[in-house]
């Protein structure tokens, strides 16, 4: 089996450097250039300050930077015929049509989250809402992040949600806040709650609650290596095939 090439994007960021650790310790990839804002000598790999310079070949690129410096980017996988693992969050719309665009020319992937557990736990509630949703249970969803995250609830919790709803029956909406009504439960809710402290990572869980009986659905991530691994596995699929848009769900198969 070769060795899969990568191109390591936001290289220097915090990401960047778990990823660099990670490839560091795998036989089936290395990353053979970076890309960043700044170079201090710190990657045994060359690193380019403008991406539009880095003339080295690779199989795939994997981005870890900011909405500012996507736009580059694609221009530069479109330009290569590179596959990407897009892993930035934040893009604006014209950013999010302009991924499609590129998908239809090279491979590109995108998902909510890169953690393999959270993809496989969505795999997972395709099939359970159906069967707990025809037996009547209530679904509530819990996140919880660290004091420092600014936007609630997660683009995680929002995206097992929508998993869910698009397996059940129509007329389901979600509720984020109760405390404005003195109202019982609707039946057709999914109810989401955010917990912001101290340093947590990200916990996610998924209630199933009927009568007399609670099912949950529990992912826990202990640190950003998580995220990192998912984006390693990614890129190791990604290389070679055709032009699309992809997810985490092609990669866990």
């Amino acid at each position: 089996m070769e060795t899969v090439k990568v191109i390591m994007h936001g290289c220097n960021g915090k990401m960047g450097q778990t990823i660099s650790g990670l490839i560091a310790a795998d036989e089936e990839i290395e990353i053979v250039a970076g890309i960043d804002a700044y170079d201090d000598g710190r990657n045994d790999y060359p690193v380019f300050t403008d991406i539009r310079q880095c003339d080295v070949l690779a199989d795939a690129l994997i981005d870890f930077s900011t909405a500012a410096a996507v736009d580059a980017l694609l221009d530069y996988c479109m330009e290569k015929k590179l596959p990407c693992v897009l892993c930035t969050t934040g893009l604006s719309e014209a950013q999010l049509a302009r991924v499609k665009a590129v998908s239809k020319e090279t491979a590109v992937l995108k998902s909510a989250n890169m953690s393999l557990g959270i993809n496989m736990l969505m795999k997972l509630l395709k099939e359970a809402a159906p069967v707990f949703d025809r037996a009547g249970f209530d679904i509530e969803i819990v996140e919880k992040h660290h004091n420092q995250k600014i936007d609630a609830p997660s683009g995680t919790a929002l995206a097992l949600a929508d998993i869910i709803r698009e397996e059940l029956s129509d007329g389901y909406e979600y509720v984020f806040d109760r405390s404005a009504k003195r109202e019982k439960r609707s039946r057709k809710e999914i109810g989401i709650s955010a917990v912001r402290g101290g340093t947590i990572v990200g916990d996610h869980d998924v209630i199933f609650a009927g009568a007399d009986e609670v099912i949950t659905f529990s992912h826990r991530a202990y640190s950003k290596a998580v995220f990192g691994k998912g984006a390693v596995q990614a890129a190791k699929f990604l290389a070679g095939k055709p032009a699309g848009l992809y997810d985490m769900s092609d990669v866990i198969g």
